[in-house]
């Protein structure tokens, strides 16, 4: 690159052009680390919704098979049904 100071400005505005220049640079590799770690993030928060789903699912399918267990209580059969506190 070639290098000249224009009649205006002079070497001063040069030196705070390429000051600028150099602040630039650093900010833009500190973004670039930056959106990294962002998307990294946002990549393992998509696996954990996925995890969450998929134990919600076989959660429920545990649920729906097992059904309410099956008693005796004085000779008979009877259906258990949970508390209404343990529903929520």
């Amino acid at each position: 690159m070639r290098s000249y100071a224009p009649a205006h400005g002079g070497p001063e505005a040069h030196e705070r052009i390429t000051a600028r220049r150099a602040e630039l640079d650093e900010l833009e590799e500190k973004l670039v680390k930056q959106l990294s770690e962002v998307r990294a993030e946002r990549d393992d928060l998509a696996v954990a919704v996925r995890v969450w789903q998929r134990m919600g699912e076989q959660l429920a399918d545990e649920r729906a098979t097992a059904g309410s267990p099956v008693v005796q209580v004085a000779g008979r059969a009877v259906r258990l049904v949970p508390d209404r506190a343990s529903w929520a």
